[in-house]
């Protein structure tokens, strides 16, 4: 009997592969038929289009996405030392994203100089690029999980419902210093400390010695999740990190859906902004190859999203109008702005001084 890492093994690798192969096949075959409209109904253009995408499909499956594979699952030396970026997920934007954004500036580029227009690709081909590689995103990262039960990886579900000790400092008065004898000095050297929350024997017999003052400083670090509560809506205080990657998911890529939406109006779609809007917009997909735990996605989202957007998306309100919400370009300038300020000018001399705020 096939064990239940075996299925949800293959139902991974299904809807991978499906992610994969689905928006070519689309936009493939809607630019086929957009090729034979142009050439006068021709047939001829048509099946040959549909015929070079089942080439195309047929090569990378078989030159690299199954290798690829392979390499993963078996665990091979060069790839499982590979923790900070990921394989597939590069691989995926190479083999489908990147092809699927060249044929939808493809169309324009035909339908410009032919002097028509017939198909702008409004909606499905394109939600279906995005949808796919959303798709393969939060398989990537909740393939380590468990889909019955509760989910046994401490990155997804950390559990710290109540305070934690993480340090514990004794802070004597002047009252206990001014009482002390020959015997002792007043300032002891090196006071004890304690960390995540144990204790321990020296602990206690130094708090009560003599010459320690009654009333003792404690440092708490308190845990930014809020504490579990078990009472009749206890079931509101319940979570999970598995449904979490699905919400975290989709808001990594809310960004990229706008902009991509703007490409799809007409008076963007059939012009030369067309090519600077959807090469931009692949260029953030690139960020789904870094692993979710590397610190380098923070400046790769600011260089390879909120700058560059920040500045399209001024340029398509100047040149279009109002084509996209004045919410994302404050978005992407806030963004901009908070991480140079925190990461670099923070760090200046000037900002140090403790006599500013």
């Amino acid at each position: 009997m096939t064990s239940g890492k075996t299925l949800k093994l293959i139902l991974y690798e299904v809807l991978q592969f499906a992610a994969l192969i689905v928006p070519i096949f689309v936009i493939m075959e809607r630019f086929a038929g957009l090729i034979s409209d142009v050439k006068g109904r021709s047939l001829t253009a048509y099946w040959l289009v549909v015929a070079v995408s089942i080439a195309y499909v047929t090569s990378v499956t078989l030159l690299v996405w199954v290798p690829l594979k392979y390499l993963i699952l078996k665990r091979q030396r060069l790839i499982s030392e590979i923790t900070q970026w990921r394989p597939t997920a590069l691989a995926y934007i190479i083999l489908c994203t990147l092809p699927c954004f060249a044929i939808l500036i493809a169309s324009s580029k035909v339908q410009v100089d032919k002097g028509h227009r017939l198909d702008h690709f409004t909606e499905l081909p394109v939600s279906l690029v995005l949808s796919s590689l959303i798709c393969v995103d939060i398989i990537e990262r909740v393939r380590p999980c468990n889909l019955l039960g509760r989910s046994d990886n401490v990155d997804l579900d950390l559990d710290m419902s109540g305070p934690v000790l993480t340090q514990v400092k004794h802070v004597t008065t002047v009252s206990s210093q001014l009482r002390t004898d020959d015997g002792q000095n007043g300032l002891t050297q090196g006071h004890p400390e304690v960390g995540n929350g144990s204790t321990s024997d020296r602990w206690q017999d130094l708090a009560g010695s003599p010459g320690r003052s009654t009333s003792t400083a404690y440092l708490y670090s308190l845990s930014s999740r809020p504490r579990s509560y078990s009472g009749h809506v206890g079931f509101l205080w319940r979570r999970d990190g598995r449904a979490e990657v699905f919400v975290d998911s989709f808001m990594f890529w809310l960004d990229t859906v706008e902009l991509v939406r703007v490409a799809g109006e007409p008076s963007v779609f059939y012009s030369v902004w067309v090519f600077p809007v959807y090469i931009l917009a692949f260029m953030s997909t690139l960020r789904v190859a870094i692993a979710p735990n590397n610190p380098l996605l923070s400046s790769a989202g600011f260089a390879l999203q909120d700058l560059p957007f920040f500045i399209i998306r001024v340029a398509l309100i100047v040149v279009f109008g109002l084509v996209t919400p004045v919410l994302y370009p404050l978005k992407n300038v806030l963004v901009s702005v908070t991480f140079i300020y925190f990461t670099f000018l923070s760090r200046l001399r000037i900002f140090k001084r403790q006599s500013m705020f």
